[in-house]
C-alpha cells in the first residue's frame, strides 16, 4: 500500500497518542475512552493532547483510529475491523493496526461504458468520486428502416458512439495522469469498450482490466467483480514482490532493511505483521536502527527506542516506499529499488 496518508503524521515531531477505540455506543464507550485516557495520562501524555482527543473520542463511529501530538489531533480514521481498545504514548505513533485493518487500497478507476457515455468513479487521492460523460446524444440508435439514406444515417451512429468513447477516454486519461491508478476496470456493451480501448493513451490502455458484469441500466454484480479483480490484483502483486525480493536475495531483518531505508533504495518493505521489538531512532525519518552507536556516527546526538515497526513504516512513508503485509515472511523483509 501507498502510505502518502499518513506522512503528515511525521511531519510534526513527537511524542504521539495513538488511540484505538472499538465498536462501543453511549456510555459504554465513554467508559472504554475513559479508561485508554488514564493509561495515556500515567504515561505523561499532556494535558492539550488528551483534551483534544477527548472532543474526538466522542463522536459516534464503528471504531476509531486517532493520533494527536502537542494539543491536536493530526489524523482519525473509521475502522471497518477495529482492533479493540488501545492507547499507546511513544516517539511515533504506533499505525501498524490502522494499517493491518485498512488493507491495501488499490487507487483504481471504475467505468460502466456504452454508446451514450460512461459512468466513472475514481478510488484514489482522497474521498471516492464519481462522474457522468457524455459528449453527443443523436443519433445513437441504428434502424432497420432501408431506403437510400441507411448507410449514412447507420455511419453517423457509429460516429456518435466513437466521439463519446473518445470523451470518455480523455476523462479516464487526465484521471489516470492526475492520480496514477495501478488499474482501470471497465464494463458495458462490447462495441463502446472497443472503441473506448482504442482511443485510451498508452498509460491508460496498459492498466485497463475487463469486467464481465454491469451495465449503465443495471450494475448487476458489477462491484462484486471488481472486487474481485482488485483482490486477485492484490494476490499478484504480493507474489511478484515476494518472488523479486528471493530472486534478488533482497535484504531481511529489522537491521538490513533498516540501512536500506536509510539509503532510500527501498521500493517495497514486506512485513509479517507487528513488530513489537524495539530499536532506535533519531528525529529524522529514515534514522533508525538496531545499534545506538550505529545513528551517533549518523550524527544523531541522542538516539531513543520506538517500536520496530513504528520505526519502519515511518521510513518507508518518507521515502515513497510501499508496505505490503504478507504471511510468506517470517521477518521484515525489502524489495529494492536498485
Amino acid at each position: 500500500m501507498r502510505l502518502d496518508f499518513i506522512r503528515p503524521l511525521y511531519e510534526r515531531r513527537g511524542p504521539y497518542a495513538s488511540v484505538y477505540l472499538g465498536a462501543y455506543t453511549g456510555q459504554e464507550r465513554e467508559a472504554h475512552w475513559r479508561g485508554v485516557r488514564d493509561q495515556l495520562e500515567k504515561d505523561e501524555a499532556d494535558k492539550a493532547t488528551l483534551e483534544a482527543l477527548d472532543e474526538e473520542a466522542e463522536r459516534p463511529a464503528a471504531g476509531r483510529a486517532m493520533f494527536a501530538a502537542h494539543g491536536d489531533v493530526v489524523l482519525a480514521e473509521w475502522l471497518r475491523r477495529p482492533p479493540g481498545e488501545l492507547g499507546r504514548w511513544s516517539p511515533l505513533p504506533h499505525v501498524t493496526p490502522l494499517l493491518m485493518g485498512r488493507g491495501e487500497n488499490v487507487p483504481h478507476i471504475r467505468v460502466i461504458v456504452n454508446h451514450a457515455g460512461a459512468e466513472l468513479a475514481v478510488f484514489g487521492g482522497g474521498s471516492p468520486r464519481k462522474a457522468v460523460v457524455e459528449a453527443e446524444d443523436w443519433p445513437l440508435q441504428k434502424t432497420a428502416q432501408g431506403g437510400w439514406s441507411q448507410k449514412r444515417y447507420e455511419r453517423a451512429v457509429d460516429e456518435t458512439w466513437e466521439k463519446n468513447a473518445v470523451a470518455v477516454a480523455h476523462e479516464i486519461d487526465e484521471q489516470v495522469r492526475r492520480i496514477g491508478p495501478e488499474l482501470v476496470l471497465v464494463a458495458g456493451e462490447p462495441k463502446s469498450r472497443s472503441y473506448l480501448l482504442h482511443h485510451l493513451n498508452t498509460k491508460s490502455a496498459d492498466r485497463v482490466m475487463m469486467v464481465e458484469h454491469g451495465s449503465r441500466a443495471d450494475h448487476g454484480q458489477f462491484d462484486e467483480d471488481v472486487e474481485r479483480a482488485l483482490d486477485q490484483w492484490l494476490d499478484r502483486k504480493r507474489a511478484e514482490l515476494l518472488e523479486r525480493h528471493q530472486e534478488t536475495s533482497g535484504p531481511a531483518g529489522v537491521a538490513r532493511v533498516a540501512l536500506a531505508l536509510r539509503e532510500g533504495r527501498v521500493q517495497a518493505v514486506l512485513m509479517p505483521g507487528e513488530l513489537p521489538r524495539e530499536i532506535w531512532i533519531g528525529d529524522g525519518g529514515t534514522q533508525l536502527a538496531t545499534d545506538p552507536e550505529e545513528l551517533r556516527r549518523w550524527g544523531v546526538a541522542e538516539p531513543v527506542r520506538e517500536r520496530a515497526d513504528s520505526a519502519l513504516v515511518r521510513a518507508a512513508a518518507m521515502t515513497d516506499a510501499e508496505l505490503w503485509f504478507s504471511g510468506d515472511v517470517a521477518d521484515v523483509a525489502a524489495v529494492l529499488r536498485y
